[in-house]
Parts: structure tokens; sequence; C-alpha cells
């Protein structure tokens, strides 16, 4: 593992960081394929709209310099890039200190092939997600304290990931992921009004199916209509697809899911990159 702060290579971190504090930030988390960055453009679009909305005065080109550094160790890279903007050091107390924000850039090293079609077991998690602050809302923030707490009853329950409704009783997204949903022959994702996270991964499938002319509606998915789920799947920048076989022991479609894997050739994101 590798951590670059604002392009320079470092082991030890500030333990007066507003990440380390408050979660005073955001993050993305990225797929590097044979030194192609997967999904480059919209992860830096994410980030940046997150910087706006939590005020941070942030410089993006800290974050192609630090690859740079790191493709000088690991050529060619292949990984996990995970890029966090802290902001920064400050005193105690929440007020807002009057300097740039920092960019952590960590690669993990891992072997990295194209995307295979998955399917998994899931069900809907028991703990509800609450409702976000508007400003916050679709931002990956550094505070992740509600996926802590899913993720560990989706393990507990033997679930590699899991469908999670808010308080109200929508279906939201799963655990570390955005879902897609198959009702009635139409495909629908959750429109992500009151709480969960744009994941660029959904972003790009839904631009794929846009100009392959297939319909994908946004919109509320109340959790009384899980019953008339044919179809389910689970998608990150990490995995484009995992096809739910079952949901809390109701059997699930997975053809239509590999028929759309095949269709929007989900397992190549390098020619899109």
């Amino acid at each position: 593992m590798l951590c670059f702060k604002n392009a320079d290579l470092v082991k030890n971190l500030s333990l007066l960081d507003r990440a380390f504090h408050y979660g005073d930030g955001c993050f993305s988390t990225a797929r590097m394929h044979d030194n192609t960055f997967e999904l480059k453009a919209r992860h830096f679009a994410r980030l940046a709209f997150a910087a706006k909305r939590l005020l941070l005065n942030v410089d993006l080109d800290l974050i192609e310099q630090s690859v740079r550094r790191i493709q000088q160790q690991h050529n060619p890279m292949n990984g996990t890039l995970k890029i966090m903007i802290s902001r920064g050091e400050g005193n105690r107390g929440y007020a807002l200190p009057d300097h740039p924000a920092d960019i952590y850039v960590i690669f993990y090293p891992q072997t990295i092939t194209d995307f295979q079609f998955e399917t998994i077991s899931s069900g809907v998690l028991n703990t509800a997600m609450g409702l976000s602050m508007p400003q916050l809302v679709g931002i990956k923030s550094l505070n992740r304290l509600e996926q802590v707490l899913l993720k560990k009853e989706a393990q507990d329950k033997a679930w590699l990931e899991a469908l999670v409704t808010d308080v109200q009783g929508g279906i939201v997204e799963g655990v570390s992921s955005n879902c897609f949903i198959r009702i009635n022959n139409t495909w629908i994702t959750p429109e992500l009004r009151y709480n969960g996270v744009h994941g660029v991964m959904r972003a790009e499938i839904l631009s794929r199916m846009q100009k392959q002319q297939i319909v994908c509606e946004q919109r509320y998915v109340d959790m009384g209509e899980i019953s008339t789920f044919q179809s389910l799947f689970f998608c990150n920048a990490l995995n484009p697809m995992k096809a739910v076989t079952d949901l809390n022991a109701l059997p699930l479609d997975v053809q239509p899911c590999f028929e759309l894997f095949q269709t929007l050739q989900l397992n190549q994101m390098s020619e899109y990159a």
C-alpha cells in the first residue's frame, strides 16, 4: 500500500486532521486496470460536486500528480485507488480553517481482470438508514457510520451485499452499492432524493442504458413493492453487477441481469474511461 498526501509520499498522518476528528471530507474509490483509471471523469466530477457542497477548497490536479508518482513504482498500475479529500488540520471545534483541503491518494495493488457476471444471495436489512441533510444527499462523505452498522448486520446474515431501506420505508441502495430493480419488465433505480450515494457505476449504467434505448425509471420504491421484484442487482465502481438469485429466500430471475450485463458490455470499462 502507498499513501500520498498532496502528491507527496507519506507514512504518518496528523492527529489534528479533521478527517480523523469529524469525518470532514469526502472520498471516492476507483479501479486501476493496466494504467487505466476506470470511470475517471465520473470520479472527478463526483469529487468536485462533493467538494463544492462541503465548501472545500481543493486542487484535483493533485490526484493526477499522485497517480503519476504511483506509476513510477507500479507499472502497469493494477489495483484500487482510494481518493480522500480532507479539510485538513484545524483547531478543536467545528469552525472551518482557512486553508486549502488536503488530498490523500491511497493505492492498494492487486491483480485486476475484466469484470465477470456474478450472482449472490441477499436480503433486506432490518436496520434502516436515516434521512440526510439536503446538502449532503448523494455525497460520499468520510462519515460512514451508517454503512459500518449496516455491514455488521449483513455480515451476521452471511450476505455479501444487502438491500437497505430508510426510516420512511423507502428502498435506498445496498450497503456499499447502488441497486437496480426489475418490476413489471421495467428496470428501476431508486431516485435517492433524501439519502444514498450518487454512485459512479450507477451513473455509467444509466448512461449506457440510455444509449441502448433501454428504459430505466428513477423513482421512489417502497419496501411494500419487494414482493413484485422480478430481478435485482447491485453495482459500484469495483463491481458493475452482482445479480441477486434470491432476496429473503424469494427466488429472483437473474437472466434479465445477465442479458443487461452483455448488452451494456459491463465486462469492460476502459473504453469508456
